[in-house]
């Protein structure tokens, strides 16, 4: 601690309870008392190590809590001094940033600590992860070397009790797929080492530029670490060349592919040498990190290197195609292993894990061969999930990584669904999840410009080379909500207040409800896994009838190339358009959620961001200030977003409807809806024109830049050709009756999951449904996303259900997931236990072995 402050105003003493403390000592917890003795002093509060004061402080480390927990405790009573404890330096730091945070927001310090009550937190989920990546030269060297970004930005991670981060590096292309111009950083060592016995280097790069870079790398490890945050280096890309037809701006010098492998595990011996604060790696271990499958052998002679460090070095291998052999070679190091799977393919979605993947990820009969052999056959189930990963006693631990393909612009923020994935990010016993940061991606492949990564062309709303401080309530609902589900909203509702002032519980409200409707979108409409070729948040029109990209789409869709035939990336739980119609149409159900229950959703979003935007707006001190500009213009737009899917759901399903019956009428109602559609997007059109850039470079892609007002004309020609349609349809005199079945209300079933189960043992599963007389199935599968459900009508009377899951099926290695689909006698059916109204719930149960 620095000098103690003249007491000359309120003051507070802060101090260790035992100067012999090692948890009280550690460097994070220092800097989390800096930290605290900055907020007060900023708050005109002054600070001494001993003495009377207003308030007294005392810290000390508690070795029998639970890892990362902490307390905040008067055991003498309100006039005694506040304890904070943790179980480690993190908890501890946490508990003391906790203080820094109240009175930084705090109109009255001093009260604000008097008024401390206690508190126990500890964390619902292992890992809280944040990944910034580095893609472009022109548009990531300003913040990569700029210290003061960093000092301030591993500040707000650590503050809101994130404690992963993954810088990484080499993600500007996958291997194979994308000619690299811009490859900086992308086969990272030469960037940043001259390897002893090897005469490699990247070309352009002066030794003084990978001297700088080392030197930040090093800086960026140490501040990292000094915070209590894990410091995860990403190596995406181990290929020199960079690919077919590549012109790198950067080539690499010197490499052969007979010392390729062997100069890795040298470099990355020396890497960790010199960046002793790195305390992880994570690879890309299939062929889009360039190395072709199987890359058992290369891997094998690098991570050699890993194992030399002579220190914990954890591998995080990227989960796609990875098979045993990989992870046998991961285990030889001696390190800990962890799996990096994806979560809902490379988007952002619900917090539930899908039930089901899709068919276009499954396991195919073919062997495989040359450079994808392993990741396009017969692992290709891992490519998009956790895949058969999550079996009990592994060996391994598994990570969850959201792909930055569905939101990459738009503020999000929603408590319920952060909430959410800190109760479900750690199914089957995983760590957690690491989230791509916003503006990630931002110049790949070569399309940046400089100034070019801040997203507005207001000069009013842009951000002067902080573009992360945006979505400062991003990360702090991420961080926090992970942490403790349960988390008083205060922990967030101070900041919003700080923020948007008497607007605050609006703006919450408001930003919550649109912050639900990109995730939604790309859980129920799965129009392409990968980020390049899908991106909601800018959709490019998939057409109902007829008009551009119908077949730029069809490569990664099974269905018929229409917005009616694009399958969920959850199919056990969402139909299809079209095959929802054709259930219509024969009056039954089978359980999912149908396109007009998926539009009602939509709908309801959207009105509810709106009316609390309208409030919001009659609430704030100026509704011209950037902070709530930023909000309203992107609630505004998601809002709009949320109008357009509904519009386009219903109209869909209209449009099916029709082709299945031939009454026109389905057709008006379908191009009604259509015209409500456009309608929504043109006012996306007219409200971000003067607001954002007319181009958002995410890559060169059809999918991956643009904006909104550039998807407006493919949207006019599928309108046109509906309307054409219509136009051209003969009156129906007397429609044929469809079917009725009742929209009735879900019946509640009541079910207590059991808290383990032994394995190969029948698992029994009992079910009540009062007033009912319909069937009940249960839908049963181990977790394991290579597999396919079983299902058994459970029998009963008197609306008690039973069905048994036999011993020879629980004699695996997994856990079991299970749902039930209720069918009542006119047709009508529903899943359980089903999303709930918040959809930051999980559909179904998930029971683990003893």
């Amino acid at each position: 601690m620095s000098e103690s402050s003249p007491a000359t105003g309120p003051s507070v003493v802060i101090g260790p309870r035992d100067s012999g403390d090692t948890i009280a000592s550690q460097p994070p917890v220092r800097w989390a008392v800096e930290r605290l003795i900055d907020a007060l002093r900023n708050a005109g509060v002054a600070v001494a190590e001993e003495g009377a004061g207003d308030v007294r402080i005392v810290f000390a480390g508690d070795a029998a809590a639970a890892p990362e927990s902490l307390a905040l405790r008067r055991p003498e009573g309100a006039e005694g001094p506040i304890l904070v404890t943790g179980a480690d330096a993190r908890g501890l730091g946490y508990g003391i940033l906790e203080l820094a945070d109240r009175i930084t927001y705090a109109t009255d310090p001093i009260a604000t600590l008097t008024a401390t009550a206690e508190l126990t937190e500890s964390p619902a989920t292992p890992v809280r992860s944040i990944s910034r990546v580095f893609v472009s030269d022109v548009e990531d060297k300003p913040w990569f070397y700029d210290r003061a970004f960093w000092t301030e930005y591993l500040t707000e991670l650590a503050t809101n009790r994130v404690n992963r981060l993954q810088l990484a590096f080499g993600m500007q292309y996958n291997y194979n797929h994308h000619p690299a111009t811009d490859n900086y950083f992308c086969f990272a060592y030469p960037f940043l080492l001259d390897v002893p016995g090897y005469n490699v280097h990247a070309d352009s790069v002066s030794v003084s530029e990978r001297e700088r870079n080392l030197e930040m790398l090093r800086f960026i490890s140490d501040e990292t670490k000094r915070r209590g945050i894990h410091f995860q280096l990403g190596l995406w890309n181990h290929a020199y060349d960079q690919g077919p037809n590549s012109q790198p701006i950067y080539p690499i010098i010197g490499m052969t592919p007979e010392t390729h492998a062997e100069y890795c595990a040298v470099a990355l011996a020396q890497l960790l040498h010199e960046c002793p604060s790195i305390d992880g790696l994570t690879f890309r271990v299939h062929y889009e990190g360039g190395v072709p499958e199987p890359g058992h052998d290369f891997w094998r002679t690098a991570m050699a290197g890993v194992a030399k460090a002579g220190r914990r070095v954890e591998i995080d291998m990227h989960a796609k195609g990875v098979d045993e052999g990989l992870l046998e070679v991961a285990r030889q190091t001696g390190q800990p292993v962890v799996l990096g799977a994806k979560h809902w393919a490379e988007h952002w979605g619900l917090p539930y894990q899908q039930t089901t993947i899709r068919d276009k990820e499954k396991a195919t009969a073919d062997p495989g061969t040359g450079l994808m052999a392993i990741t396009a056959h017969q692992r290709r189930f891992t490519r998009y999930g956790y895949g058969d990963f999550l079996r009990e006693g592994r060996d391994f631990d598994l990570l969850f990584r959201i792909w930055p393909g569905t939101q990459r612009v738009l503020l999000w923020g929603d408590p319920e669904l952060a909430a959410g994935y800190g109760r479900l990010g750690t199914i089957g016993g995983a760590l957690g999840i690491e989230l791509c940061e916003p503006l990630t991606f931002k110049a790949r492949k070569g399309t940046g410009s400089p100034g070019g990564r801040d997203p507005y062309a207001d000069p009013a709303l842009r951000l002067d080379g902080q573009e992360w401080r945006k979505y400062r309530y991003t990360y702090r609902l991420w961080g926090r909500l992970l942490y403790n589900p349960d988390a008083d909203p205060e922990t967030w509702r101070r900041f919003l207040r700080a923020q948007y002032g008497a607007a605050a519980d609006a703006a919450e409200r408001a930003l919550g409800a649109a912050s639900r409707v990109l995730p939604l979108i790309t859980v129920v409409h799965g129009l392409g896994a990968s980020n390049n070729g899908y991106w909601p948040e800018i959709y490019t029109d998939m057409p109902i009838v007829d008009g551009p990209h119908a077949e730029y789409f069809s490569r990664d869709n099974d269905g018929p190339p229409t917005f009616a035939g694009v399958s969920s990336f959850d199919p056990s739980m969402f139909y299809r358009i079209d095959d929802y119609a054709d259930d219509v149409v024969a009056g039954r159900r089978d359980g999912r959620y149908g396109a007009d229950v998926v539009a009602s959703w939509f709908e309801t979003l959207a009105d509810g961001a709106e009316r609390d935007l309208a409030l919001a707006r009659t609430q704030v001190a100026d509704p011209m200030d950037p902070e709530f500009r930023r909000l309203e213009i992107d609630v505004t737009v998601q809002a709009g977003l949320g109008r357009f899917f509904a519009g386009k759901y219903r109209a869909a399903l209209a449009h099916a409807l029709y082709l299945r019956t031939k009454d026109r009428a389905y057709l008006q109602d379908a191009v009604s809806a259509y015209e409500q559609a456009r309608d929504a997007w043109d006012g996306i059109v007219k409200v971000t024109e003067p607001i954002y850039r007319a181009d958002l470079t995410f890559g060169g892609g059809l999918t991956e830049h643009g904006h909104w007002k550039d998807r407006l004309p493919a949207i006019d020609v599928d309108l046109a050709a509906m309307r054409a349609l219509l136009d051209s349809a003969p009156e129906t005199p007397a429609p044929a009756a469809i079917p009725s079945i009742p929209q009735g209300e879900h019946p509640p079933l009541a079910h207590v999951p059991a808290g383990s189960f032994t394995r190969g043992k029948d698992v029994t599963i009992d079910a009540s449904v009062a007033n009912f007389d319909g069937a009940v199935t249960l839908h049963y599968r181990h977790l394991n996303q290579g597999e396919l459900f079983e299902s058994v009508p459970m029998t009963g009377q008197g609306g008690e259900f039973s069905a048994t899951i036999p011993g020879a099926y629980t004699d695996s290695d997994y856990p079991l997931s299970y749902y039930f689909v209720l069918t009542g006698q006119s047709g009508d059916a529903w899943i359980a236990p089903g999303l709930e109204q918040s959809l930051a719930d999980q559909p179904y149960h998930v029971i683990r072995q003893k």
